[in-house]
């Protein structure tokens, strides 16, 4: 177990050392500090306001799981909807168990 964790710690690492390396590699009038790695992993390094916070990580509203993260490299979570969804799978599985006895 140690070792998928170090796994996963040294690729987090790579991945901003890539988006860093990316921007600092553009003129700096170039240089966006957001965008996307390989295509699909999105990065953004500019300091985020409230309401972007809360729309990657608070929105009741949206039906989403993951969203773009607002600070660093990779994927927030929607708490809401993590919180519907692990709802949803205990209901499944108590109903479940109860329709087995």
């Amino acid at each position: 177990m140690k070792r998928l964790g170090n796994l996963i710690r040294w690729t987090g690492v790579a991945l901003v050392v890539w988006a860093l390396y990316r921007e600092l590699s553009k003129p700096p009038e170039e240089r966006t500090w957001h965008g996307k790695l390989a295509g699909f992993i999105p990065y953004d390094f500019r300091v985020p306001t409230l309401e972007q916070l809360r729309a990657a990580y608070w929105n009741p509203e949206g039906n989403y799981l993951f969203s773009d993260r607002v600070l660093g490299v990779g994927w927030g979570i929607n708490l809401p909807e993590l919180w519907r969804r692990l709802r949803d799978r205990v209901q499944e599985m108590q109903s479940g168990a109860r329709r087995a006895e």
